[in-house]
């Protein structure tokens, strides 16, 4: 009898990333009944994963596993589940190391195909090839496919309404007939940060529409920034550390819309299906980040020469404006959201 297929699938970090790649884990799993699958990462991020059935989360811990023998030593932990094959989504020094140990073993591996010449090409300054790369999502799939897998992915699939936790409705308050609008205005790095003042103009005219926004982010900069919306416009609602990220996420499937960076927001909402007005400064949707089944149209950006200039948002701006983000006007923002709301009710 043919030993039953179990794949761990490897995706450490960024939370986006890890969030970004559930939607078609879960359809993997879905249309490969026969194959059991473990997800290696970090325990935050477990939430992302809680609704797909035959999916064991195994939590990840970098101290814990530190160095070349730590990573070893978590190889033979990973071994004793009885994995047949691996599906590397992460493709780094951590995840080589250990796909490396699998391959010793004779196990079966498929790794991510970043695209770094196409991305190199995309940020260029002076040979920039502007045109749409693969999306991150279809890289995924061709993991999975590499590995012999079913894998027709058909956009989000969950498209019922989920109840509202007695925890997140007791914070909130009942939504009744009223739009609510997330807003996810922080980033990792400063180029991928819409200014704080214009972002505020933004909370202010919603507000005035009689709209609820809630403000998702982490760390004390960032609740503070919130906390200062929230006394300043009575519609606005600071979700920072004060829920937990599984609360969080059944708070943002209550969204109408959600107003975000390049950043998890995007991610997070479109788990739920939530259409999202993107705005991206120094990335482009081009590289293939766009969150997964949203909108390319809903995109916000200013049309520079320079963008891209990076594609994580990591490299200082050449030009020391970051005019990427100056020249978005809020109104850019403003209009596109109302134009979502109008059209999805």
């Amino acid at each position: 009898m043919d030993k039953k297929r179990k794949i761990l699938i490897i995706r450490f970090s960024a939370m986006g990333d890890v969030a970004m790649t559930a939607p078609v884990v879960k359809q993997i799993v879905q249309q490969n009944p026969e194959i059991e699958f473990v997800y290696l990462s970090r325990r935050l991020f477990e939430p992302f994963f809680s609704d797909i059935v035959r999916l064991a989360f195994q939590h990840f811990d970098p101290k814990a596993y530190k160095g070349l023998s730590g990573l070893y030593r978590l190889y033979r932990h990973l071994r004793k589940l009885n994995i047949t094959d691996v599906a590397d989504l992460h493709f780094n020094l951590r995840s080589r190391i250990i796909s490396f140990f699998f391959r010793l073993g004779g196990i079966k591996v498929a790794h991510l195909d970043k695209g770094r010449n196409e991305k190199k090409q995309l940020i260029s300054k002076n040979s920039k090839i502007l045109r749409p790369l693969k999306p991150m999502w279809m890289r995924y799939i061709e993991v999975f496919e590499n590995l012999g897998l079913k894998a027709v992915i058909n956009g989000i699939e969950n498209t019922e309404l989920e109840a509202i936790l007695p925890q997140v409705e007791a914070i909130t308050g009942v939504k009744g007939n009223s739009k609510w609008v997330g807003i996810s205005p922080f980033a990792q790095h400063l180029q991928k940060i819409y200014p704080k003042e214009k972002m505020s103009e933004v909370v202010k005219a919603l507000s005035e529409q009689n709209i609820k926004t809630f403000i998702f982010g982490g760390g004390e900069e960032e609740r503070n920034i919130a906390d200062e919306w929230q006394k300043k416009y009575f519609n606005c609602f600071s979700a920072i550390e004060k829920i937990k990220l599984n609360d969080e996420l059944n708070l943002i499937a209550q969204l109408d819309a959600m107003i975000s960076m390049d950043s998890a927001g995007m991610h997070f909402a479109s788990l739920k299906n939530i259409p999202v007005v993107s705005v991206w400064g120094a990335t482009h949707p081009f590289a293939g980040f766009l969150g997964f089944g949203q909108n390319g149209e809903n995109c916000v950006q200013a049309e520079i020469s320079c963008r891209p200039c990076s594609i994580y948002g990591n490299k200082p701006c050449f030009r020391n404006d970051i005019a990427c983000m100056q020249l978005i006007e809020p109104k850019q923002i403003i209009n596109k959201t109302l134009h979502l709301l109008k059209t999805h009710e």
